[in-house]
């Protein structure tokens, strides 16, 4: 089992300097809306995980006016997972530091600086994020379904992530000729055999993922509902045919009008179907929003499954906007022993028996321990 023990950051978003400790359990922050309690939790995903689920462009994260950057550290504890672990044996705590300065990061995990992406995060933990906007991956664009996957993706299966980023470089680099005047087709062609190379993975491994995920979808979805009579289904929407190769050649002619590759793993998407039924169009927003919910319940599920321990859980201001059936369904449902970070403008919502193992009071950038 591990847990992020600590976090400190400096000018991050509207934080000049922040410091909190976290105990394994939940830990709370309460305040009102646009005071920094997102934030924390956005800062706890970037040091983890190396990402924001609020934005792709790292320089946003800096506070206004801090243009050489922000820097992020903390330590996990974590505990051996084995059942043949001895039982005295401590558990161990890792630092890790994040910085973005002048456009470049900089890595240091457990005492090695500049380890490579994929061997920080082999010292990090597994993390899934639940937030308000988390609707949108119902009735939003592709591209939200497409970041939920490969969110999971990189957490799920170790070649993901080269996989992804392979096919990122070889799309953007040929896209980029393909917006010449004149495209020369050897150079094309160049960047054509990776794209077609990790694009097969990147596919083979987003099918895999969705038929794992499948189960715990429909089983976290009964679980939130409270009901047999709805059912969740996602499916694999795939942005080429199996023969990528060929399709790719036959969208030659589009390709050259719109200067830009217009099939791959890039175009690909999450169906998802309420009672067989496409849920954008036919779930109501109540339907839609358990829909959401259930995604990222099986997303935490699927992670502990695959890992033997569950996922940091970080829960942005989603109780408070529930109905008490439905919030009170979501928290029996949680993963058992998992570390809960936990944002809410109050506490009136909490059921009995919810107590915080901390509670933070974060008021304009400002983050004290509330009586």
């Amino acid at each position: 089992m591990d847990h992020l023990v600590a976090l400190r950051a400096e000018n991050f978003r509207c934080f000049e300097r922040l410091a909190c400790g976290f105990g394994p359990g939940v830990t709370a922050f309460i305040g009102d809306n646009a005071q920094g309690k997102t934030s924390i939790l956005e800062a706890v995903c970037v040091l983890l995980r190396l990402q924001s689920p609020r934005t792709s462009t790292l320089a946003e994260l800096a506070r206004f006016g801090q243009d050489g950057g922000f820097g992020l550290s903390g330590e996990l504890q974590q505990e051996c997972p084995e059942p043949e672990c001895p039982q005295a044996m401590p558990p161990e705590t890792t630092t890790l530091k994040f910085v973005w300065q002048h456009g470049q990061r900089h890595l240091s995990a457990a005492g090695q600086d500049a380890p490579g992406p994929s061997r920080y995060l082999a010292h990090s933990t597994l993390l899934v994020w639940m937030g308000n906007d988390d609707l949108a991956l119902v009735r939003g664009s592709g591209e939200g379904r497409r970041r939920y996957l490969d969110f999971l993706g990189t957490q799920a299966f170790p070649a993901y992530r080269p996989a992804l980023l392979a096919y990122d470089k070889a799309l953007r680099s040929r896209n980029r000729l393909l917006k010449d005047d004149r495209p020369d087709p050897r150079e094309i062609a160049a960047y054509t055999i990776p794209l077609l190379e990790h694009g097969a993975t990147l596919t083979r491994l987003r099918a895999e993922l969705i038929e794992q995920l499948l189960p715990w979808a429909a089983a976290a979805h009964r679980d939130i509902s409270e009901t047999d009579l709805e059912s969740l289904r996602p499916a694999y929407v795939s942005g080429a045919t199996p023969d990528f190769a060929a399709t790719l050649a036959a969208s030659a002619a589009e390709e050259s009008r719109r200067r830009l590759t217009v099939v791959g793993p890039h175009r690909d998407d999450l169906a998802l179907f309420l009672n067989d039924r496409p849920a954008a169009a036919f779930a109501s927003e109540g339907q839609q929003r358990t829909l959401a919910l259930a995604l990222k319940l099986a997303q935490a599920r699927l992670l502990e499954a695959l890992h033997h321990h569950p996922p940091l859980l970080l829960l942005d201001d989603i109780f408070g906007e529930l109905d008490p059936r439905r919030r009170n369904a979501l928290l029996r449902a949680l993963p058992p022993g998992s570390q809960q970070l936990i944002t809410t403008t109050h506490l009136d919502w909490a059921a009995d028996g919810f107590q915080p193992q901390r509670l933070y009071q974060v008021e304009h950038g400002t983050i004290t321990p509330a009586p």
